[in-house]
């Protein structure tokens, strides 16, 4: 099966989800990951589709006119308070754009809490024909596989799947080997970047790099392709916000660059295949 590869969009969030279409589309990408929640964060554009007709329209014309598949939108974070019926706007976009997966993720320690809460996130997106894709975080609550297992095993929901994250998963300390254990039908996609080897014990320099310094795939310290094989083929979604380079390179250049070293590397690290 051919490599398939999605452009997230926090590798060039200053673009609207109809830029990020287009330039995905001239660079070669299969997919493109699009963040139509907003979680007001310093400095972090609002595309709320739901909420900007306009936008939306756009959205679907660039889908349309590149033939360019949304894969998932982002980010149906569980946090204390809250109420996750308000992800059902996003949740309304992302099925009329044609996407497949919501990623989520856990800012919260208590587990009863966070439990119910993707429990119900579960529910709240099956009418919608989405699956919710769970990712730990080291800076989160749920912070590496043995978690986000936890939740999954515990909720029992058919439209549920682990997103790991290539920076992530280095940072948890976990092994390629353990994703071995995991049910196939888990894993929907993955996300492709490359970071230094040392794992920062700053959770600020650990937060700085994750959001604005991560590195073209074999540039750094990880060892992507053994993750990779390690997980069934699925599409490879490219999360790699590097500020510098995007701003220096202007962000057509830089995506077709982050695309263009992935193949690269893939093609001098042959898959693998180690499954039974």
């Amino acid at each position: 099966m051919e490599m398939q590869f999605s452009l997230a969009h926090l590798t060039a969030l200053e673009l609207s989800p109809p830029e990020l279409t287009y330039v995905a589309a001239k660079a070669g990408y299969d997919f493109v990951s699009i963040r139509p929640i907003y979680m007001g964060l310093p400095g972090e554009p609002n595309y709320a589709l739901a909420e900007n007709k306009e936008m939306m329209q756009q959205t679907k014309r660039a889908l349309n006119e590149t033939g360019i598949k949304l894969l998932d939108i982002e980010l149906a974070r569980i946090y204390e308070g809250l109420d996750p019926k308000i992800y059902l706007p996003a949740f309304e976009v992302a099925a009329e754009l044609g996407a497949r997966h919501v990623l989520s993720s856990i800012w919260t320690d208590d587990r009863s809490s966070y439990i119910e809460k993707f429990d119900e996130l579960c529910e709240l997106a099956e009418p919608y024909g989405l699956s919710v894709e769970l990712e730990f975080v080291p800076i989160a609550s749920v912070t590496n596989l043995k978690g986000v297992v936890d939740v999954l095993e515990t909720v029992k929901r058919e439209n549920t799947g682990i997103m790991i994250d290539a920076h992530h998963f280095h940072r948890s300390g976990d092994k390629p080997e353990d994703l071995d254990q995991i049910p196939r039908e888990w894993f929907n996609y993955f996300h492709l970047c490359d970071a230094p080897s040392h794992i920062p014990s700053n959770i600020e320099e650990m937060k700085r790099i994750l959001r604005e310094e991560r590195l073209y795939v074999g540039e750094g310290g990880i060892n992507v392709a053994e993750i990779v094989n390690h997980l069934p083929q699925i599409p490879y979604s490219i999360e790699l916000p590097n500020i510098h380079r995007a701003r220096k390179l202007g962000y057509e250049e830089f995506v077709k660059q982050c695309l263009q070293t992935a193949k690269e590397y893939f093609s001098r690290n042959a898959r693998v295949t180690l499954e039974k």
